[in-house]
């Protein structure tokens, strides 16, 4: 009758398998045998990657990949020793490491990712080897009080253009639009006033500001795929010629979002934008006002450490760890 593995196990202190940088990354592999079992040895890696895919007509293949963590270790067994025997049961081997600061957040994007995972060998002598690999989550946060003051600011910007086929007679669109500060976190509100004019001869069908994401994976230093998503939008209705129209302090919602820091992650890029545009009712294209914006995980505290909240915040308890909306039709 054949050896029997009845379990082979990574487990982790931390269930939740939520781990910072710098903190330690513990637990134990667990097998549990049927019958006395020689071994040559259990391994142990801690990987860490960023991965970015090229799709071809055929399949997905790596186009670009680097190496965040690659710890390994033995938790049983010596190089060139004598096979160990392990008796019938239950045995335990326990590891533990610290993570390196600094590292990116876990991400799982449509043609890219970062992710960690342990990967465990069971080794016999006659060549079979036994193999599990368990996944963990690393978040690197966010906190707006460590990040430049100058996120804490209310910004502006504006633009003039002219509209119609013929420009002769017909004065520019003004608009100026401001954010109340350039930070944020899930769960706020940003706060856009703007001040449009329309000394044009046409139209204004309505105007729109929008929250993006835009994701951009990198191979070799260039852009291979970009996709860009509305995550909040607002409206308002058409300016017609000689008239003007204010946006006053309108809050835009910022949903739950997975909290991903990519800072020493060179292969994929997240940027956050408040775009205003205004769309003529012509064929002309549309104006657009583009404000970056940081995402981040810790809000805005005063001096005396207290949350600066603004009326109607509600900060999630938990956020997401994948983005469904990756299934859905990009921003052209």
């Amino acid at each position: 009758m054949p050896r029997k593995l009845l379990k082979f196990l990574i487990l982790f202190d931390n269930t939740n398998l939520l781990y910072f940088p710098g903190q330690f990354l513990s637990g134990r592999v667990l097998v549990e045998l049927e019958e006395d079992t020689p071994s040559l040895g259990l391994h142990f890696h801690v990987i860490g990657e960023g991965v970015v895919k090229l799709r071809t007509p055929r399949r997905d293949r790596p186009a670009d990949r680097e190496s965040y963590i690659d710890f390994r270790m033995r938790l049983l067994g010596e190089p060139g020793s004598a096979p160990v025997v392990l008796s019938p049961g239950i045995h335990s081997f326990p590891f533990k490491l610290g993570l390196p600061l600094g590292l990116p957040s876990t991400f799982l994007g449509k043609h890219g990712w970062v992710q960690y995972y342990c990967k465990a060998a069971l080794r016999e002598p006659q060549g079979l080897v036994h193999k599990n690999q368990q996944v963990f989550i690393v978040m690197n946060p966010i906190d707006l009080n460590l990040e430049p003051p100058i996120l804490a600011q209310p910004f502006r910007c504006e633009i003039e253009h002219k509209l119609g086929v013929s420009c002769m007679g017909s004065g520019p669109v003004l608009c100026r639009v401001a954010l109340d500060r350039g930070g944020y976190v899930p769960g706020e509100t940003i706060a856009i006033s703007a001040t449009v004019r329309n000394h044009s001869r046409v139209t204004i069908k309505n105007t729109k500001a929008a929250l993006t994401e835009t994701i951009s994976y990198m191979s070799g230093g260039k852009v291979v795929h970009m996709e860009t998503r509305e995550l909040a939008s607002l409206r308002r209705g058409k300016i017609r010629p000689g008239q003007s129209d204010e946006w006053n302090n309108q809050q835009l919602y910022v949903p739950p979002l997975p909290p991903t820091n990519l800072r020493g992650c060179h292969l994929i890029k997240i940027q956050y934008d408040v775009y205003f545009i205004i769309v003529p009712k012509s064929l002309e294209k549309e104006i657009k006002l583009q404000l970056p914006i940081m995402m981040a995980t810790y809000p805005l505290r005063s001096n005396d450490g207290t949350l600066r909240r603004k009326h109607n915040t509600h900060y999630p308890t938990t956020l997401p760890i994948f983005r469904p909306w990756l299934e859905e039709k990009a921003i052209e």
